[in-house]
């Protein structure tokens, strides 16, 4: 994600890397995994899978999971932190849960055969952080329930928005470079990795600034305000992209990182003919925007208040992903507007019947599963497979789908039940091979 709203990072303070040799050890063994897992020639052939489904071309629904509850997952101290500096640790928390994943829940995930590194980038966000009030129900869940606690009220309080400034650290990028590759060096590459997909959704922050009862009833009661506050959104995100455009700090996204809500972003179209290596631009990556909160405002409204100012940033795109959680299944005539649309979410609270009839083979149908079937005292795999099952027998075998396992706020913590619903998806999956 571009923006993490309930907070803000102040600009990394320049240190001496000091990584003890105990800790360089626990990230080299890591390291050694990875590469062993990276070498595998299946990676190569799961990247022409999510290709030729990118490319509508698709040979079976591609499987993925994500946005797992990882504090529930450890078992036999798999994940498990031993490092003692924080960066190091940081470093050590990733290569295990990537290792993890692979080991217990693959799916069709692919494993790049280097290490990145991030461009330490400072973006001093909107002007605006929430302020809100937290309900917990584990301690170690970070899915909260949250009350908004409103700052927009008034026109005259959309000014305070404010144009994000980006600031790229070279320095201290160029120190932690340095230090990864000494870690592992003989062991596998190291590569500098920029901002690589751009989660574009105006409406989860102005809901948490604004409250959600205020800005719908707002909708209707005052829409010039609503309008006014959309359109600086969207001036700011412009903004944004045009500073990483002029400080060259995009990476592509056309491989194994995520678009949108959904899965990889494998395709023969990107980075496309108008490329320079050296200078990665908005027209060779993918787009995406979403509107969750409108979940039940009708699709005249969803058009006017959301996608047609989105269009500005859309436009910008090679391709572009829409939607995440708001059931969309009334909608896909707008969505259709949409410039080089290739990916629509279809979320567990869609129509399924409506939105396969009406996105048919002419876009990626991004399908959701509900979460929840992982929450209660019973776990079936019956059901999971029953589930998945029905949808793709509603599709009778035309359409192009990824499902994309999301949202997991709870396993129960019983993690052997992530694990078998990937066994189940994969073997689905198979079945609707074309």
């Amino acid at each position: 994600m571009l923006h993490e709203p309930s907070h803000q990072r102040s600009l990394p303070v320049r240190e001496d890397m000091m990584i003890s040799k105990k800790d360089k050890e626990i990230l080299r063994k890591l390291g050694a995994q990875i590469a062993d897992i990276a070498a595998l020639p299946i990676h190569k052939e799961k990247a022409v899978l999510w290709t030729r489904l990118n490319d509508l071309n698709g040979v079976r629904p591609m499987v993925w999971i994500n946005e797992i509850p990882w504090h529930e997952m450890n078992v036999d101290d798999e994940l498990t932190l031993q490092c003692e500096h924080q960066w190091a640790r940081n470093l050590e928390d990733k290569l295990r849960k990537t290792i993890y994943q692979w080991n217990h829940m693959p799916g069709d995930m692919v494993v790049n055969p280097y290490i990145d590194c991030p461009l330490i980038i400072h973006n001093s966000s909107f002007g605006i952080t929430e302020d809100v009030d937290v309900v917990k129900t584990d301690g170690d869940n970070s899915v909260v329930s949250r009350h908004f606690n409103i700052q927009i009220q008034e026109p005259e309080d959309i000014e305070k928005i404010k144009l994000p400034k980006i600031t790229y650290d070279k320095e201290k990028t160029d120190d932690t470079y340095q230090v990864m590759c000494d870690i592992f060096d003989g062991i596998i590459p190291v590569k500098k990795v920029g901002r690589s997909h751009i989660w574009f959704t105006p409406w989860d922050f102005l809901v948490r600034w604004w409250g959600v009862q205020e800005s719908m009833m707002d909708l209707i009661m005052r829409p010039d305000m609503v309008h006014q506050a959309v359109e600086k959104m969207v001036d700011a995100w412009m903004h944004e992209l045009d500073q990483y455009v002029e400080q060259n700090l995009l990476s592509l996204d056309c491989n194994n990182t995520r678009v949108g809500s959904g899965g990889y972003g494998y395709i023969t179209d990107l980075p496309g003919k108008d490329y320079d290596p050296d200078h990665v631009k908005p027209h060779n990556m993918w787009g995406c925007s979403n509107a969750q909160i409108f979940s039940e405002v009708s699709p005249d409204m969803h058009w006017e208040f959301a996608i047609e100012h989105d269009l500005r940033w859309l436009s910008r795109w090679g391709h572009t992903y829409y939607g995440c959680c708001e059931p969309l299944d009334k909608k896909v005539h707008l969505l259709r507007k949409i410039p080089n649309l290739r990916k629509i979410s279809v979320s567990p609270w869609c129509d399924t019947e409506r939105a396969i009839h009406d996105i048919q083979n002419d876009y990626v149908i991004s399908r959701k599963p509900n979460p929840a079937i992982f929450a209660g005292s019973n776990w079936s795999e019956k059901k999971a497979k029953a589930d998945l099952t029905s949808f793709m027998e509603k599709t009778e075998r035309q359409c192009h789908v990824e499902l994309i396992m999301k949202d997991i706020s709870t396993v129960n913590y019983k993690p052997q039940r992530l694990w078998e619903w990937e066994k189940i998806a994969m073997r689905v999956a198979e079945e609707f091979s074309r």
